[in-house]
């Protein structure tokens, strides 16, 4: 990758719900070569439980020149992961910690002297806040968004359905997707059947790595607290890991530009005169894929 300038990048997240927004944490964690990693900020709910999980993971990694930045809390639920942060003070964090999320995404993008690209996993609501504070983050940003189904749904069902990170803010992924920034989409057609199982998962599983450990650790707090007895010998659907590799490549993929809007019950549509986005629609080689992934994890 000598030659080529990294991309700087923030990643805007819902970690702590379903366990792929850790992974996907984990894969730009082991991006250095091509991503300059700046800031991380936490999305919907208990936004400070999860700045916790994104806290210890930075520090695992030794990364704790990463800021974070803490989203508008609406509830003090804490999710299946709490257990692996249970008693990590916040406050201890050595990096940055700033409690307006929003105020900080909005900073980092403005302060840049070059493009940022805003990697987002989870619900929109950070993001929408951010633009209608300072809607000239439009020109300053691209969007690598992991949301939508264009036209398959969950699982590779060959029928579109409205996805979580859509439904969660509809209001959020509209206002996102009418604002003038060019965007990414790793819908469900490309990332709803990414699970790594077999002779992949084990060797992720042997790993001394400290990153991968930490994801390891985080998807088995996951599996447990959630009622499972025994140790997963395969994961769950990675699907936010497929925006992290739009954000770095995307050579694995077919990307259409594709016309899309939202209607109110959370489906991204094909839509004549609707934004007109870069959709993963499907894989040229998806086994190259899954390859990738754990190499880029192991690497």
């Amino acid at each position: 990758m000598e030659g080529i300038p990294r991309r700087t990048v923030i990643l805007d997240t819902d970690i702590g719900t379903d366990i792929d927004d850790s992974w996907a944490l984990g894969l730009l964690l082991k991006s250095t070569h091509e991503l300059d990693f700046k800031l991380v900020t936490t999305a919907t709910q208990d936004t400070p439980y999860r700045a916790k999980i994104v806290a210890r993971m930075l520090e695992i990694a030794g990364r704790t020149d990463v800021s974070i930045g803490i989203g508008p809390r609406t509830s003090d639920k804490a999710g299946p992961q709490n257990p692996w942060v249970l008693d990590y003070d916040l406050t201890s964090y050595p990096g940055t910690l700033r409690e307006d999320g929003v105020a900080a995404l909005v900073d980092a993008i403005m302060s840049s002297d070059g493009q940022i690209t805003l990697v987002t996993i989870g619900p929109l609501t950070n993001v929408a806040l951010a633009l209608k504070q300072e809607p000239r983050i439009a020109s300053k940003a691209r969007v690598v968004a992991m949301l939508g189904s264009i036209r398959a749904g969950y699982g590779g069902q060959p029928v579109p359905v409205p996805e979580y990170n859509v439904v969660q803010d509809v209001a959020a992924c509209e206002a996102v997707l009418t604002a003038p920034w060019e965007v990414t989409l790793a819908p469900l057609d490309t990332c709803g059947t990414v699970v790594l199982d077999g002779e992949r998962y084990a060797a992720l599983t042997r790993s001394t790595d400290p990153i991968v450990e930490a994801v390891i650790e985080n998807y088995e707090t996951w599996n447990f607290a959630r009622g499972q007895t025994t140790r997963p010998v395969k994961s769950s659907v990675l699907f936010d890991t497929v925006a992290v590799y739009l954000a770095i490549a995307g050579g694995l993929a077919n990307v259409e530009r594709v016309e899309i809007a939202v209607d109110d019950s959370g489906r991204t549509r094909e839509v004549t005169g609707g934004k007109a986005c870069r959709c993963a629609t499907s894989w040229r080689d998806f086994g190259a894929f899954l390859d990738w992934l754990v190499a880029r994890l192991l690497a």
